[in-house]
C-alpha cells in the first residue's frame, strides 16, 4: 500500500485515453499543433486573463525557467529555506539563470514568514553593487509540508513584492490540491494575488508527464520560447503533453482528482487526531506523523510504504493521490490504532 508519493501513482484513465487519441494521424510539431493552440485558449478561460502557456515535461524545468525569466545572473531569488527549488533541484534554477543565487527565508509550516521576508528586504542594498540584486520571490502552493498559503497571506506577500518592486513566482506542483482545499478560484490564488508566473503541475495529480509554466506578466514573457529551446524543453511532439493538460482541465477533472486525494488525508486526520501527533496542519494531500522507530518498522513490515522524513528518525510523510483507495487508508488507520 503506497503512501510514499503521488509521483508514484498511475496515470489517470481519462488522461491516458487522451494521449492515445492524440496519437491518431499527423499534427504540426514544436508547439504549433492544434492541441497546444487549444490549451492556450483553455488556460486563458480558466484564469480569466491573458497568459502565456508554456507546456513542459518536468516541474524542475518550470521552476528553473521561472527563475531564469525573473532573475538575472547577478541577481537573487528569495524562497522558503527548504523549498523544493532550494533542496531538491540539484542547482537547476541557478544553472538555468546563468548563476543567480537562491536565498532561503525562514518561516513555519513550510511557509515564508512575511515579517522575516520584509525585514530581509529592508536591509537589501546596503552593500550596493557588491551584493546580488534581489529580483524575485518564490512561494510554493501547496507547500512541501502539505500546508497552504491563505488568501490573506498571499495578499501580504503581494504587498511586500510591490513595496520592493519584485516579481512573484508560485511553485504549483500541487496547485490543484491547494485550490480544492481553499475553495476559491485559481485566479484568486495566482494573478489576483500578485503572482507573475506559475509552475502549473499536473504530473503529481494524474498526468503522465505534463507541467506548464503560466506567465501572467507580459513584460517577462518575451524570450520564454528561446529559453525553453535552450533548456531542452521544446518538445517536438508537444501535442502529447498538451493533450494531457486539456484532458486534465476538461470538466474540472483536475479538481476532482485533487479533492479525492485531499479527502483521503482528511480521513486519516479525523480518525487519528486525538491519538497521534501531526507535525503540520493537514490542509492538502500530505500528512506528517510522529511515530516511534519501532512503530515505523512494524508498519513497513506490514506492507505500508512511506518516507521517513530526512533528518529525522521518528517522522513519516504520507502522501495521498488521486489513485489512493479509501480501503487502504482504513487499513492504515486500523494498523496505527493498534499498539505498536
Amino acid at each position: 500500500m503506497n503512501f510514499r508519493s503521488d509521483n508514484e501513482a498511475p496515470v489517470n484513465t481519462t488522461i491516458m485515453q487522451a494521449i492515445v487519441a492524440a496519437n491518431s494521424g499527423f499534427d504540426e510539431s514544436y508547439g504549433y499543433d492544434s492541441y497546444t493552440n487549444k490549451l492556450q485558449q483553455e488556460m486563458q478561460k480558466l484564469f480569466g486573463c491573458w497568459c502565456e502557456v508554456v507546456p513542459l515535461t518536468t516541474g524542475t524545468a518550470a521552476n528553473s525557467l521561472a527563475m531564469a525569466l525573473t532573475t538575472p545572473a547577478y541577481g537573487s531569488l528569495l524562497c522558503y529555506e527548504s523549498a523544493h527549488m532550494m533542496t531538491d533541484e540539484c542547482g537547476a534554477p541557478e544553472f538555468y539563470s546563468g548563476g543567480a543565487k537562491l536565498i532561503g527565508i525562514g518561516g513555519d509550516e513550510g511557509k515564508i514568514n512575511t515579517g522575516s521576508l520584509d525585514n530581509y528586504l529592508a536591509g537589501v542594498g546596503v552593500h550596493g553593487e557588491h551584493e546580488c540584486l534581489v529580483s524575485a520571490i518564490s512561494i510554493t502552493q501547496s507547500t512541501e509540508a502539505g500546508t497552504l498559503y491563505s488568501l490573506q497571506e498571499l495578499r501580504q506577500i503581494k504587498s511586500i513584492k510591490e513595496k520592493y518592486g519584485l516579481l512573484l513566482h508560485m511553485d504549483g506542483s500541487r496547485i490543484a490540491n491547494a485550490i480544492a482545499s481553499l475553495g476559491c478560484t485559481v485566479a484568486e490564488v495566482t494573478w489576483k494575488s500578485g503572482v507573475d508566473l506559475l509552475s502549473f503541475g499536473a504530473t503529481k495529480n494524474g498526468a503522465m508527464m505534463a507541467e506548464a509554466l503560466i506567465i501572467f506578466n507580459p513584460k517577462i514573457a518575451k524570450e520564454i520560447k528561446r529559453m525553453r529551446k535552450r533548456a531542452g524543453q521544446l518538445i517536438s511532439k508537444m501535442r502529447f503533453v498538451s493533450a494531457q493538460l486539456l484532458a486534465y482541465l476538461k470538466d474540472d477533472l483536475w479538481l476532482q482528482l485533487a479533492t479525492h486525494a485531499n479527502q483521503q488525508a482528511q480521513l486519516l486526520l479525523h480518525a487519528l487526531k486525538s491519538s497521534h501527533e501531526f507535525i503540520y496542519p493537514v490542509q492538502a494531500n500530505e500528512v506528517f506523523l510522529r511515530l516511534s522507530p519501532k512503530a515505523i518498522r512494524q508498519l513497513q513490515k506490514q506492507g505500508f510504504e512511506f518516507h521517513v522524513w530526512p533528518g529525522s528518525h521518528d517522522i513519516i510523510r504520507l502522501v495521498f493521490s488521486h489513485a489512493t483507495q479509501s480501503k487502504h487508508v482504513v487499513e492504515l488507520i486500523e494498523a496505527l490504532k493498534k499498539p505498536l
